[in-house]
């Protein structure tokens, strides 16, 4: 594990750089995708494994057979949606 602090330059279009030192040791390849979660002057950044169109397609046949199973319909789906947009969650 790194101990220690690297520093990096944002640029004028507001990108960072993440060092090659950092990319090597974590094993961060280029295209990797992060979320971003900031508070106050801290910014975390967190590697996001996105799902292969495989796994996609197996979620969304898994999703069709049990709306089926519990007799959801479509319009059920968007009312809760709805819900919870208008709520704020």
């Amino acid at each position: 594990m790194l101990s220690e602090v690297v520093l990096t330059k944002m640029s004028s279009k507001g990108q960072i750089v993440i060092p090659k030192r950092l990319r090597d040791i974590f094993g961060y390849n280029k295209g990797e995708i992060f979320a971003m979660i900031g508070n106050e002057d801290t910014l975390i950044l967190k590697k996001v494994a996105v799902p292969s169109s495989d796994e996609l397609e197996r979620l969304f046949k898994w999703g069709e057979e049990f709306t089926k199973r519990k007799r959801i319909k479509k319009e059920d789906v968007l009312k809760a949606i709805q819900e919870v947009r208008h709520e704020g969650g």
